[in-house]
């Protein structure tokens, strides 16, 4: 079945109106994510690929890392850029660009992290994805990709996320990347139990202790070589 993905500025100008933020939207780093932080796997500069509303790069950027967020979406990336303002953080910068494309970074980042950008963009897109990032990459540069898995959601709704197999994931990356590791993971989403599509209700994920859905996921790690 075709799916058919969100119109992502729409989601995040909905933000603070009607149903609050975008599931995605926890108000912190992905756990997958801060967990790596914490490890300390991240090297400035980092670049954050979808940046989206920049929880990420905004607490990277408060434990030092210099950081440029890049989205799609211009009020995700007017929202990122007025918070880092309000928290005083210089080393965060944002741009409005097409991640399939975009220049101007060449040879810059240390580290470049996906906190669920793979799986929103339009699949004939990801290869110039890969190719643009890569290109922005310093040798030996690492790269984090947290993307949704098959089952997260049903595959009968049209309206969804481009949910990914992990052959699928690692064939598309390592043509540009050397992949290191691929494991199961969690996406964590404010979203109902109930949430549905038609009379197609969402698999029952576990929740967190936040009572947050934790959506079936993988995290990919690779390097540049």
């Amino acid at each position: 079945m075709s799916t058919e993905l969100p119109d992502w500025d729409s989601e995040y100008r909905e933000q603070g109106r009607l149903e609050g933020p975008p599931p995605w939207n926890i108000g912190e780093p992905q756990p997958e994510l801060a967990a790596l932080a914490a490890a300390g796997k991240f090297r400035s500069d980092v670049l954050d690929a979808g940046c989206g509303v920049a929880e990420l790069s905004l607490s990277l950027a408060a434990d030092g890392y210099t950081v440029v967020g890049i989205d799609l979406t211009p009020t995700a990336v007017a929202a990122a850029t007025k918070a880092a303002a309000e928290r005083g953080l210089s080393s965060a910068t944002f741009e409005q660009a097409d991640i399939t494309s975009f220049t101007g970074h060449d040879g810059q980042f240390n580290t470049i992290v996906d906190s669920t950008l793979f799986h929103s963009l339009p699949v004939e897109g990801r290869d110039g994805y890969l190719r643009s990032i890569h290109r922005a990459a310093a040798p030996g540069a690492d790269y984090y990709v947290l993307v949704f898995a098959t089952g997260a959601f049903p595959e009968e709704w049209v309206q969804r996320p481009n949910q990914v197999g992990e052959d699928e994931l690692r064939a598309a990356v390592s043509k540009h990347w050397v992949i290191d590791e691929i494991r199961p993971a969690f996406v964590h989403a404010n979203m109902p139990a109930d949430r549905q599509q038609g009379d197609q209700p969402m698999p029952p994920h576990d929740r967190d202790e936040k009572d947050r859905m934790k959506l079936p996921a993988y995290l990919l790690s690779a390097h540049k070589a």
